[in-house]
Order: C-alpha cells, then sequence, then structure tokens
C-alpha cells in the first residue's frame, strides 16, 4: 500500500524538507500553503497522516485542525504538529483537541521520518526498483554473537561472497550499528544473555530503516524451544549450528531477493553456457531448474542459437543431476536450440552406466563445444565421447 503524507505549511523550505525527507520511501507527499488548503487536499485525497503546521496565514494549524476533528469523514487522519521552539507549549495544550505527535522547528530529517514511521508503515523503496540486485554485488552483513569465534566462522564462510561481515557482541552495539549504518541481513544470536536477541528484534522492527531488513536467528539445533519462539515472533529464517555456510549464504541470497542465476548461466561469444558446480544438492538443482527455462528464452530473444552444458565439474552423476539436463536438452529442443556437453572422463564412464544416459555424447572442453555446435544436424547431442 502506498501511503500519503500531507504536509500543510506555509514555508515552501519546510514542505522541500518533508519530501526530501521521505524520497527513499514508497508514499506520495501532498502539499499545501495554509489550513484552508490543507482542508481542501485532505477532503480529496484523504491522506494517511498530516504535517500540520501551527503558525500559518489564512487559517492556522490549530483551527485546522479543530475543523478536522468536527469533520466525521476526516477526523481519523493522525495529525502530527509542526512548531517552533516557542510554541511548545502552545502545542500541549491543543493536544487534547487530537494530536498524535509533535515537531519542534528545526528538525532533523531522520527525526521526521521516525516519528512518522510510528503511525504508517513507512516501506524504503528500492534503490533500482527495476533490476533485481545480483548475487555477485556488495551488501552488508551484521552478525550479532558474543562468541568472536562464531563470527569468524561466518566471515570466513562467506569470504568467497562480496558481501562484508561485521560483528556487534551486545544489544546496544547492535542498535548503534543498525543507526549508523542499517545492514542489509541481520544475524542474531538467540545464545545473548537475558534473552536480549527477541529484545533486539523488536527493536529493529520498530525502525522505520530496518523495519524490513531480514532478520536471521541463529541457534543451536537442539534448541528447539528457542526456535519456535523465533518463529512465533517473525524472525526471517533459522540458521542453526554448527553452521552451513551455504545454506546460510542461500538463505540470506534468498531473503534479500538476490538474482543467483549468474553463478550457473552466463551469455559468452555467440552462446549460453549453463554450469552445474562440483556440489549439486537439491537446493542446488532447484535453484538451477528455476532459472532454466527464463534463460533459454532470453538466449533466444538475444538472437542466441546454441547452449553448452558443462556439467566438467561434478565428481559423481545422480538422479537429480540426469533429470534436469534431461530438462535442460528438452528445453533446447522446445526452443530449437542447439545444444552440447561438455564432461570430465569420469562422469562420461557413469553415463554409460545408465539406461537413459548411455547414448549421451560429450565435448572434451567449452571452447571445443562452442565452436562445433550447430554444425552439424546431430550437434544436439554431438560431441567426443
Amino acid at each position: 500500500m502506498r501511503y500519503k503524507v500531507l504536509t500543510v505549511d506555509d514555508s515552501k523550505t519546510v514542505r522541500i524538507i518533508v519530501k526530501k525527507a521521505f524520497k527513499s520511501f514508497d508514499c506520495e507527499i501532498l502539499e499545501a500553503g495554509n489550513g484552508v488548503e490543507g482542508l481542501a487536499v485532505a477532503a480529496k485525497e484523504m491522506p494517511d497522516l498530516i504535517l500540520l503546521d501551527v503558525t500559518m496565514p489564512v487559517m492556522d494549524g490549530v483551527e485546522m485542525l479543530t475543523k478536522l476533528k468536527s469533520d466525521s469523514a476526516l477526523k481519523g487522519i493522525p495529525v502530527i504538529m509542526l512548531t517552533a521552539e516557542g510554541g511548545r507549549d502552545n502545542v500541549l495544550k491543543i493536544a487534547k483537541i487530537g494530536v498524535r505527535d509533535y515537531l519542534v522547528k528545526p528538525f532533523k530529517e531522520e527525526v521526521l521520518v521516525e516519528k512518522c514511521g510510528r503511525v504508517i508503515d513507512l516501506k524504503p523503496l528500492s534503490d533500482a526498483p527495476s533490476k533485481t540486485k545480483s548475487i555477485f554485488d556488495p551488501a552488508d552483513i551484521l552478525v550479532v554473537e558474543d562468541k568472536p569465534a562464531i563470527v569468524q566462522q561466518i566471515q570466513d564462510g562467506l569470504k568467497h561472497t562480496p558481501w562484508k561481515v561485521r560483528g556487534a557482541s551486545t544489544q546496544g552495539e547492535a542498535i548503534d550499528a543498525c543507526s549508523k549504518s542499517p545492514p542489509d541481513v541481520v544475524v542474531v544470536s538467540l545464545s545473548l544473555p537475558e534473552e536480549s536477541a527477541f529484545t533486539l528484534f523488536r527493536l529493529i522492527r520498530t525502525n522505520v530503516k530496518t523495519k524490513y531488513t531480514p532478520v536471521f536467528a541463529l541457534v543451536v539445533k537442539t534448541e528447539t524451544t528457542q526456535q519456535q519462539q523465533a518463529q512465533t515472533l517473525g524472525f526471517t529464517s533459522i540458521i542453526t549450528k554448527p553452521i552451513d555456510a551455504g545454506e546460510l549464504e542461500s538463505k540470506i541470497a534468498k531473503a534479500m531477493n538476490l538474482d543467483t542465476s549468474q553463478r550457473y548461466y552466463a551469455m559468452e561469444q555467440d552462446c549460453l553456457v549453463m554450469r552445474l558446480p562440483e556440489n549439486c544438492s537439491p537446493a542446488v538443482l532447484a535453484e538451477v531448474a528455476n532459472y532454466l527455462k527464463p534463460k533459454f528464452t532470453e538466449a533466444v530473444d538475444a538472437g542466441f542459437s546454441k547452449i553448452v552444458i558443462d556439467i566438467h565439474q561434478i565428481r559423481s552423476l545422480h538422479m537429480g543431476v540426469i533429470k534436469l539436463l534431461m530438462q535442460a536438452m528438452q528445453t533446447c529442443r522446445d526452443l530449437a536450440l542447439n545444444f552440447g556437453l561438455v564432461g570430465n572422463p569420469h562422469i562420461i564412464s557413469e553415463c554409460k552406466g545408465f539406461e537413459d544416459t548411455r547414448s549421451w555424447t560429450f565435448y572434451e572442453s567449452i571452447e571445443e563445444a562452442k565452436s562445433s555446435v550447430g554444425k552439424s544436424s546431430s550437434a544436439q547431442l554431438a560431441g567426443v565421447s
């Protein structure tokens, strides 16, 4: 839902400051220069929040507030009053008319956003709404854990990524870190003393800057009660100790909605190369399969006519891999794409032992496949066995 915020102030400068403060949030800013204009805009647009200056010409904020609260259609709209330092007491006196909060001018943008975030659900806009972030883009991961060895373990497990992993050992350090530089993901150890992990989670969710930040609970696998408590409270996901770095990376990527296709697919020269990694776990295979048809279709749209399927890194063949490869080949046929397989001697030998794969043939290298696929009518299953 996109919220509407109406700012009623005779100062154009203040209205510009308000607009600037909300530019990174999914909300529409409406403006009015006095109470008369403000009432008209409020009646027409029905804003979700009104920022109302006290001192204005034509109709001041107190009169507009009074009229708002006497109108059955408008009285439910929450109002935050804006006033100069000298008008603080006056605002407190009129609070009984019905204001949600007040701000003293001059105010900081972050204070304005924080107060408004308590009234409406401010959702940050994506920095690039039309472009999905890639698994290879930098990200900031905050690990809240009082055991340095665990923080180091996560740093080591994710060192192959472009992500920066920083640690905080206490709730206070974590809050300070989130305020200074909001992270992309927070990992919180549930073993922090006095259940401060759960308190920290609630604070993260009430801060407008981190309200939508993915928060993972880090917990010992056997601590099922803590895991249930975290799930009930609304943690994004559970990471169990001992930590599986691959699982952690996958969950972070999923929580951040990252495009992970570049791990497996790449446009090279005049063809699309699909590469399977050494570890083809069920999660990896599902991820590759999820991108398969869109990537093959994208290749066709880009004018490519051939696919190279590289499985030379795989150590052992199993039915999950076979099913994925058969799906890839069928997709190529459906899209009239030429394709070729690249494998290692062990995989080539294993293929001879399966009825579904014994007729498969392979190129010895990606370079050979790139240069040979599509040059003959038999290229769709051509190669060097």
